[in-house]
């Protein structure tokens, strides 16, 4: 039986090996820092001076789900200090009751020793009966392993780990453990909470289903995971084994996140397997990676800094897509440009066609669920062929359509009409189901007033009534346009 004075000590300690070394990544030293030098790289930089409460992380093999994780991990400052690091994943390879902390010692990878902090593990294990000391629990399970290569390549080598793995998946024990957790659910600590997303499905199915868990998890309540994973089961969808398959972790972090106030769920970037040079699109697992940060203060400042060859690529992507699909009635599958990785984090945009200089169709995403090329590409065809007020756009026009994109910041709710800035915000009017929107660069275009503008889009967006917006909930958001005469 383990000894906690042994532990205490640093006498008798029995650190796990690497199992998955060789295997989810490679097993040589130089040769994984080399990977991860090259996944972090390409991920998506960090765009918040506030480091995560929490991420949620994939754990598949590094040449299938590291980009997704570097990209999470990338929302950490890197000179940051944690009193500890909570990794808590799911067991794959067997059931026990509660949940098993390592109690041995430490967690060994290539790259060195990783720190347990053994008098934390010794306290919640003689404090919580739901929580035991079962280093069998640990001796095969990847999901916590192959989160400490990123931490130990980012962060500074002082850090510690707690690692949880839970065995009984129920949601009462979710609610259990989190009621145990929460108090150290705070700026000083780090939770990692490890799990990928959909299982075998193909690659359009995993795409659906993996946007609607994440949209679950993005509402910061556990009643919705619960509802939308009940929901995916019932659908029979081919191939599916599981939408998420570390969801008893996934679903004890929101039961501690739900209630706290200002917590932003950033969904950070999303694949599956089909993506991958080595994977065949008909039986795949997705990958989202997702930040819960608590913001001191929204930003008023618009934080995208693209580069002349981002936006010449999305106009492209945009032009491409509204060509293939009126030809062949598919959007093209392309791989975005791996140097350019701010495209391929999630955001809101809108795409404008004008034709004569007049408007041919405009539709845009409000909420940032899909990468930036991946939304340009979609909402290039939406004007092009949903937008009600025109016709569908014949493919011998597209010559003469001139293509504008506008990128845009989250919604931020605004008390009164006041904080409404014309020309630097666009608005957001929503009254019960009804809404609608108007760029910034509407107010420039046509010189209304402030209160205009505002009666414009109840009226003429929203389907309200003119006068409206002055008792409907309000939003601004800021916008990066750029246009092909660029």
């Amino acid at each position: 039986m383990f000894s906690y004075a042994s532990a205490s000590t640093g006498k008798s300690l029995k650190c796990r090996k690497p199992v998955a070394a060789g295997r989810f990544y490679p097993g040589k030293s130089d040769d994984l820092e080399m990977q991860l030098r090259q996944l972090f790289s390409r991920a998506i930089p960090r765009r918040s001076e506030n480091n995560p409460l929490a991420l949620l992380v994939p754990h598949a093999g590094f040449m299938y789900s590291g980009g997704i994780a570097a990209s999470a991990y990338n929302r950490i400052e890197p000179n940051k200090h944690f009193d500890r690091i909570f990794i808590i994943g799911s067991s794959h390879t067997g059931h026990f009751p509660g949940a098993s902390i390592y109690c041995q010692g430490h967690f060994e990878t290539p790259l060195g020793v990783v720190v347990v902090d053994l008098e934390l593990v010794k306290k919640l294990t003689r404090d919580h009966e739901i929580i035991n000391c079962n280093p069998e629990a640990h001796q095969f399970e990847h999901s916590i392993e192959v989160q400490l290569p990123f931490l130990q390549h980012h962060l500074k080598p002082d850090f510690k780990i707690v690692p949880v793995l839970i065995g009984t998946s129920t949601n009462e024990i979710a609610k259990k453990l989190a009621g145990i957790f929460k108090p150290y659910l705070t700026e000083r600590n780090l939770f990692i909470i490890s799990s990928d997303f959909s299982h075998y499905p193909d690659y359009n199915d995993a795409l659906e289903t993996d946007l609607s868990t994440a949209e679950a998890i993005k509402s910061n309540k556990a009643s919705n995971l619960i509802d939308t994973l009940d929901a995916n089961s019932r659908k029979s969808i081919p191939g599916l084994a599981t939408s998420l398959c570390g969801w008893s972790s996934v679903l004890t972090l929101l039961y501690m996140t739900e209630q706290i106030p200002d917590l932003t769920v950033d969904l950070i970037q999303y694949k599956n397997s089909g993506d991958s040079y080595y994977h065949e699109k008909d039986r795949v697992v997705g990958y989202w990676a997702v930040s819960f940060t608590k913001e001191e203060k929204p930003k008023e400042n618009f934080d995208f800094a693209l580069s002349m060859t981002d936006k010449k690529n999305l106009l492209k992507m945009a032009r491409e897509a509204i060509s293939e699909y009126l030809s062949t009635g598919k959007i093209p599958e392309i791989d975005p440009p791996i140097d350019s990785p701010l495209i391929q984090g999630t955001c809101g945009a809108f795409v404008t066609l004008t034709k004569n200089e007049h408007l041919r169709g405009c539709i845009g995403h409000m909420d940032a669920t899909l990468p930036m090329w991946k939304v340009v590409q979609q909402m290039a065809v939406a004007s092009a062929t949903k937008d009600y007020r025109f016709s569908r756009v014949d493919k011998k026009e597209l010559s003469d359509l001139k293509i504008e994109i506008s990128i845009i910041t989250p919604l931020k709710r605004i008390k009164s009409a006041d904080e409404f800035i014309l020309g630097k915000h666009g608005i957001y009017i929503k009254n019960g189901p009804s809404s609608g929107t108007f760029l910034p660069q509407v107010a420039l275009q046509t010189g209304w007033s402030k209160e205009e503008l505002l009666g414009h889009c109840a009226q003429e967006k929203a389907g309200l009534a003119w006068s409206d917006w002055k008792s409907a909930e309000l939003y601004t958001y800021e916008a990066l346009v750029f246009k092909e005469e660029d």
